[in-house]
């Protein structure tokens, strides 16, 4: 995946917000939390790192082409980072995508999801 297609699937969900921090990293948040976080390297390939279930972390850490989230997951969080498409290709992670959002967005406080439109009233 390219760094504008990730951007363009990153910003079609649900009140998600764009910032580069960190060195150059383009970093999506949704209601200020981060979902997902990708860096391009010098010879122009993204990884991508992005939260999900304890049981998707488990399925795709061993992976090839993927890894435990550097820094993140070594605090405990479930955080993946794809460098590859070896393992999981561009549709596949944008579904990873979708659900690091909802995962993200769960979390949240009611109040926060429902001025959002994220909670239903």
């Amino acid at each position: 995946m390219q760094i504008e297609k990730y951007n363009a699937v990153c910003g079609a969900l649900p009140h998600a917000t764009h910032v580069v921090q960190w060195g150059g990293a383009h970093v999506w948040k949704v209601g200020g939390k981060v979902f997902a976080i990708g860096s391009q390297a010098g010879d122009g390939t993204l990884a991508v790192s992005f939260k999900c279930s304890e049981i998707a972390f488990d399925a795709l850490r061993e992976q090839p082409g993927l890894r435990p989230a550097p820094y993140l997951a070594s605090r405990g969080m479930k955080w993946i980072q794809r460098q590859s498409g070896e393992t999981m290709g561009d549709d596949a992670l944008a579904e990873y995508l979708a659900e690091s959002h909802r995962i993200v967005a769960s979390g949240l406080t009611r109040r926060l999801r429902r001025e959002l439109g994220l909670d239903p009233v």
